[in-house]
């Protein structure tokens, strides 16, 4: 056995575990850092009689593996510790000497790589393929990361990773006060948390409308999805939404026995069949709607209404719309 013994894994960024502190203080011998460490079967030797710790990269280097076989413990980097490599990497990669492709882009030219790489990280989830899964998703945190060390070198309005990290932490923590503020007697379920969520980020955020911060630029029937959530959350009647109708609900999904996005592919390939594109026209109609819905709930509060009932909505309704 080699008591006292212990092989402590570092990160890319060089970064060493807390638990691995006591050994270290301990360790009559520490190798890997400062000193490389003798032959395999002279640390073994070694580390018989004295208390040793080799710091190593992974367990499987020759000397590290000769001490785990000898009974050494590993002290490993806690869950996340990655993230600090993979922070070093794009650092590394930015900074003078690295790369000059990376050197060279700015935010609106990794633009369409952060919607590539979120695409195919959709496509590895809708085949089940978690080997995919677990590169693409490692290509969307670049584009995070990308992003980050981009914005890191502004002029005038600069943040790090650590700032979009420590805003997230903050975000995550304020809406879950069931959670981190010891409990919220409006969450109940799944359900009431959704409708938390929103309140608590319409009140944080000041905004004055249900649709305020829905992405207008994303696809079209993401977009109609997207308005529809947000409004029914404010107690918007679906008659009111574009194009419903009484048979609507029902036909969606029963029309010839097809599912809804058998129907959605069908209307797509009608529209572009007689020369249109479905695409810009859904997102014309949504944006319609969106503003539709702005100018409803400025009509009400122009009367002191800041939460509207369904007869509130069909009140302010712009009377030009067609329901």
């Amino acid at each position: 056995m080699v008591d006292g013994c212990a092989v402590v894994l570092r990160g890319a960024a060089d970064v060493l575990p807390v638990a691995a502190l006591p050994h270290l203080r301990g360790a009559a011998h520490v190798f890997g850092v400062d000193e490389q460490p003798p032959a395999p079967e002279l640390l073994v030797k070694l580390a018989r009689a004295e208390s040793v710790v080799l710091v190593a990269a992974s367990a499987a280097e020759p000397a590290a593996a000769a001490l785990v076989a000898a009974g050494a413990p590993v002290v490993g980097l806690p869950v996340g510790a990655g993230l600090l490599d993979a922070v070093a990497v794009m650092d590394r990669l930015r900074s003078p000497g690295g790369c000059p492709w990376d050197a060279e882009q700015d935010h609106d030219t990794l633009r369409q790589y952060l919607v590539e790489e979120t695409f195919e990280l959709l496509e590895a989830i809708e085949d089940g393929d978690r080997a995919a899964m677990r590169e693409e998703l490692g290509d969307v945190l670049l584009q995070v990361l990308f992003h980050a060390r981009v914005a890191a070198e502004h002029a005038s309005d600069a943040f790090t990773v650590d700032d979009v990290a420590a805003e997230l932490v903050a975000k995550l923590v304020g809406r879950h006060p069931h959670v981190f503020a010891g409990g919220d007697s409006k969450v109940e379920d799944s359900s009431t948390q959704q409708l938390r969520w929103e309140e608590l980020k319409q009140a944080e955020k000041q905004r004055e409308s249900s649709v305020d911060g829905v992405a207008l630029g994303q696809p079209a029937v993401a977009l109609a999805a997207k308005l529809a959530q947000r409004t029914k959350r404010a107690g918007f009647p679906v008659d009111l939404l574009p194009g419903w109708n009484a048979a609507s609900a029902e036909g969606i999904t029963s029309a010839r026995g097809d599912d809804a996005g058998t129907t959605l592919f069908a209307v797509a390939a009608l529209a572009k069949l007689a020369g249109e594109d479905p695409e810009t026209e859904l997102r014309a109609v949504s944006r319609g709607f969106a503003a539709n819905v702005r100018a409803a709930e400025t009509a009400a509060r122009l009367e002191g209404i800041t939460t509207l009932t369904s007869d509130d909505w069909r009140r302010f309704w712009p009377a030009n719309v067609e329901v």
